[in-house]
Order: C-alpha cells, then sequence, then structure tokens
C-alpha cells in the first residue's frame, strides 16, 4: 500500500532540519507520526540569506540524507520554510463596487477586491520582493464589519477586505529553492517560517484570543501576530541568540564555546561573576524585546493580547527569556512547546518549523489552495500559500 509520507525542511542560519513523517489513523483519527529527522550546521548563511549555494546545498543534502537514515524511506518532494531577515508581512485595504444588479456578492467580487488590494501596495515596498501568503484579515459590506467567515452570497453595494500580505525577497527565494532543488529535492510548496511553526506551538483557541509567537533563532528574531484565528502581522528583526553569546564572549573574555555554555545555563557558571553575566544578557535581551514591542505598538496590540507570548528556537534555551518577556511586555509568557505524542525524535521547539510543515502538508482542511493565485517562480514551482484556517 503507497504511505502518505510528507517531508519539512526549515533551513536556518545555524542548522538545517528535515522532518520525514507519515500520514496514519490512530483509533481512526488521522495523525502525523514522525519517523525521522536529519540535523546539520548550516553553511552558506548569513541572516538567513544565502551566500554560498554550494554550501547550503551540501548541508541541505546532509540533513536529509540523515532524516532518510532514520526514517528508512526516501525523500524526493518536501515543503519547504522561508525565513530571514528579508521576510515581511505589509496590511492593505481595497473596496469595489458589487457588479451584479441583484447586488449579491460573488466570486468574481471577492477575487476583484482582493486583486485591487494587492494592486494598492506601494511599488518602493513590494520592488524585487515576493507575494508568498495574501492573507484575508477581515471585510467588511456597505461599511459594516462581516462576521461570518465569508462575505460570499450576502448582499451589499461595497464591499471592503483588509489583508496581510506576506512577502520576501525574490532573488533570496530562487536561491534557496535552487539550493533545494540541487541536493535532490522537488519543492511542492513554501511557507513563511513563522506561520509554519504556529501550527504545532499554537491551539485554536490561544489564536482566537490573541496571541504571539516568537521564535528566538541564532541571526534573527521572527514574529507572528493571531487574533481570530489568523494571522494579522508578520515581522523580522536581524537580531539573534548568537548575539548574545557574542556579547558575553566579549564582557568576560571567554571563548565563544564557554560563552554559550554560560548563556544557556551551562556548567562553569560559578567562576564568573552571576550579576555580570546577568546584566549582560538582560542588555541584549532588553534589545530584542524592545523592538517586539515597538512592532506591537505600530499594530495596536501592546499588551493587548490575552493568550500572552510563546517563545520557542534556540533562543528560548536562556533561563531568563520567559521572566523577561513577562515584563518587558506585559503579557502572560511561556515557552512554546509542539502538540506531539511521540517526541521520541523531536523534544523540542526548536523543530516546530521543520515539523509544521509536515502537518501542513497532511492535512487538506488545512491546505486548499482557492485560485487567487498561484505564483510561479523561474523553476516552475508553485507556491500557494493560501490556507483554510486563515479565512475570517
Amino acid at each position: 500500500m503507497l504511505r502518505n509520507i510528507t517531508v519539512g525542511i526549515d533551513i536556518g542560519t545555524y542548522q538545517v532540519k528535515v522532518v520525514i513523517s507519515e500520514l496514519v489513523k490512530i483509533d481512526g483519527k488521522p495523525t502525523t507520526r514522525v519517523l525521522g529527522t536529519g540535523l546539520v550546521e548550516s553553511k552558506g548563511l548569513r541572516h538567513g540569506y544565502i551566500i554560498n549555494n554550494k554550501d547550503v546545498t551540501e548541508s541541505i543534502r546532509g540533513a536529509v540524507t540523515l532524516a532518510e537514515k532514520t526514517a528508512g524511506v526516501k525523500a524526493h518532494r518536501a515543503f519547504v520554510a522561508v525565513g530571514g531577515i528579508g521576510l515581511s508581512g505589509i496590511v492593505s485595504t481595497g473596496n469595489t463596487i458589487i457588479s451584479r444588479a441583484d447586488l449579491e456578492i460573488t466570486d468574481l467580487d471577492m477575487e476583484k477586491v482582493c486583486q485591487i488590494c494587492e494592486d494598492d501596495l506601494p511599488t518602493a515596498v513590494i520592488q524585487n520582493r515576493r507575494i508568498l501568503h495574501s492573507i484575508p484579515i477581515s471585510y467588511k459590506i456597505d461599511g459594516k464589519p462581516v462576521i461570518a467567515k465569508t462575505p460570499l452570497g450576502m448582499k451589499a453595494a461595497k464591499l471592503e477586505v483588509k489583508m496581510l500580505f506576506v512577502t520576501c525577497l525574490e532573488p533570496h527565494l530562487n536561491d534557496l529553492l535552487q539550493a533545494v532543488e540541487e541536493a535532490g529535492i522537488e519543492v511542492i510548496d513554501c511557507l513563511a517560517s513563522p506561520i509554519a511553526a504556529s501550527f504545532v506551538t499554537l491551539s485554536k483557541q490561544q489564536k482566537m484570543v490573541g496571541c504571539l509567537l516568537a521564535n528566538i533563532g541564532a541571526e534573527t528574531i521572527s514574529i507572528v501576530v493571531f487574533e481570530n484565528n489568523i494571522p494579522i502581522s508578520l515581522e523580522v528583526f536581524p537580531i539573534g541568540s548568537t548575539d548574545i553569546t557574542n556579547d558575553i564572549a566579549l564582557g568576560l573574555k571567554i571563548p565563544l564555546e564557554e560563552a554559550e555554555n554560560l548563556k544557556i545555563g551551562g556548567l562553569g557558571i560559578g567562576s564568573f561573576s552571576k550579576k555580570k553575566l546577568d546584566e549582560i544578557i538582560s542588555a541584549r535581551l532588553s534589545d530584542m524585546f524592545e523592538l517586539i514591542e515597538n512592532h506591537l505598538k505600530k499594530i495596536g496590540r501592546s499588551g493587548l493580547l490575552p493568550a500572552g507570548i510563546f517563545i520557542s528556537g534556540g533562543g528560548s534555551g536562556i533561563a531568563t527569556v520567559e521572566d523577561f518577556a513577562k515584563v518587558a511586555l506585559r503579557l502572560p509568557s511561556r515557552l512554546a512547546t509542539l502538540s506531539l505524542s511521540d517526541k521520541k525524535n523531536i523534544k523540542d521547539s526548536t523543530w516546530a518549523v521543520a515539523y509544521g510543515l509536515c502537518m501542513l502538508g497532511n492535512s487538506k482542511e488545512e491546505k486548499v489552495n482557492l485560485g487567487l493565485r498561484p505564483t510561479i517562480n523561474s523553476y516552475g514551482m508553485k507556491i500557494f500559500g493560501w490556507f483554510k484556517q486563515f479565512l475570517p
């Protein structure tokens, strides 16, 4: 019998992670079971950008080989995450007059208003960028908010939409896809890393009431804000946990390896002043959460996310990060955990992106192409990125 195998590839600045999973039925319920994982050190990347295609391809090939070995199956096609400081979200609004004489809203009206919304994006903002996802945040008919998932079939004279466009630098996307292809893997679809991680770290209830997922990587921090089960904002900042390691190394005059160990509370901390170490870590964490707080103020959500902030990524291993986030953002704070019953292969949230890609690939309900795109890159790959769960 043909097995339903899905592969997720997360190409980070510090590590490349590959998860191979299988969709199985447990007690009659479809479940994504992890078959194997592969992890290797990333080479050829800086702040999520590819600076050496050959090195990145070798890293991807190495991680895939390890995953294939533990899974006992070959990986031929995969879902790939797109991250780095080139990833960004921009919100735009558009409106249109209903075309039918009886004022009933049709698919044509929905497509038209979404296209108008996209056409209104400033050229200077989207120049050299590719739209990965076009996510409707809210609709209005005749100036009144629509409570239902979609205004399709309702009657009105005017239809308005507010949309989140998740974009990335087109050269980076092309380089990323080329590196994966040259590693012998066909790209099925691409997904923004923060959204991929949210599939397996946040519950529907948390995304309904309002929350923020922050992934503290080696050289970047990516955040995505949810309300009403919809991502309403996404941003990536060029700062990460490696900056803390560098600060400790400079401040205490010690090697980087020892600084990394101290950062996560490892052995040897007794040899140094704990007060000075805490001051160094707190100073950099302050910079990080100031960026997040300023973004929340910009979108009008400062202190207004009831489910709070969830912290994932390698930087979540810093002992004080949870308490620091709670004070800095004035929000409930906790470390993100994976909604995974079998954690034999996946032990922490650093695997959230790769595992989230597998969850997406195995869920027909959550991955729906509505036909308003596809975007086709220079390699002929289709990038859809429209998900049923994001519909208002």
